[in-house]
């Protein structure tokens, strides 16, 4: 057999090879199932489990553009929609609350969606990477995940809700350095339950879910699988 053909035999079994192993190889899962779109928005309106009526009108400000059905949806484009379900936490139940949105509106368009509020936020972090966190005084053991839990006003990165005497025009603390989180964590003690209907709801068997105006939450089109 000439070098010329050995050589050729050699390269067919390593590519045969190859594509062996490669079609035993499992994908990796996947932090947004297929089909599933997740948008990043602030809330419009503080939203409490069990005191937020349902049928109660929400917005939302989109945090990041986004395509939709093929069109760009800017950001700061306002998310419409509900409060489905609203239940506060009993001694044997857990609280519960389900958003669904219905429509998103921007200066030059506007599209119907399905989307629920998942258990899914980004953190905020400022400049130097730390995360920052606002809320009213609770013991320095304890870390604010966006839905009632407030760290040390003591600590370092921690900044207090606008007083009254705050500028009435501004929404949040000064704080022009900070910058939204790029991976998405889940709020601590809540997660994802998903009604025989198809509607996602969050439910925490800790504390009472409680929503704000600063801090930027996922709503998505599905359910979120852990974030790799």
């Amino acid at each position: 057999m000439s070098t010329r053909t050995m050589a050729v035999s050699t390269l067919i079994l390593c590519v045969l090879s190859c594509s062996e192993i490669l079609s035993q190889q499992k994908p990796a899962a996947s932090a947004v199932p297929p089909g599933t779109q997740e948008f990043p928005v602030v809330m419009q309106q503080n939203v409490a489990a069990g005191k937020t009526p349902v049928g109660s009108r929400v917005q939302a400000k989109l945090e990041v553009a986004t395509l939709i059905d093929g069109a760009v949806v800017p950001r700061n484009a306002v998310f419409s929609g509900e409060v489905i379900e609203s239940v506060a936490k009993t001694a044997t139940d857990p609280s519960r609350l389900a958003i669904r949105i219905d429509s998103v509106l921007w200066k030059k368009g506007s599209a119907s969606i399905t989307a629920y509020l998942t258990a899914w936020y980004y953190p905020t972090k400022d400049a130097t990477g730390q995360d920052l966190q606002y809320g009213p005084t609770q013991p320095a053991n304890r870390t604010w995940n966006g839905q009632g839990q407030y760290p040390d006003p003591n600590s370092k990165v921690y900044r207090p809700f606008p007083g009254s005497d705050s500028d009435n025009g501004a929404s949040a603390p000064n704080t022009p350095s900070s910058t939204a989180s790029n991976r998405r964590v889940l709020m601590k003690d809540v997660e994802s339950a998903k009604n025989s209907d198809g509607v996602i709801a969050i439910v925490s068997k800790s504390n009472n879910i409680k929503l704000d105006k600063l801090t930027t939450y996922v709503l998505a089109t599905g359910d979120l699988l852990p974030a790799k």
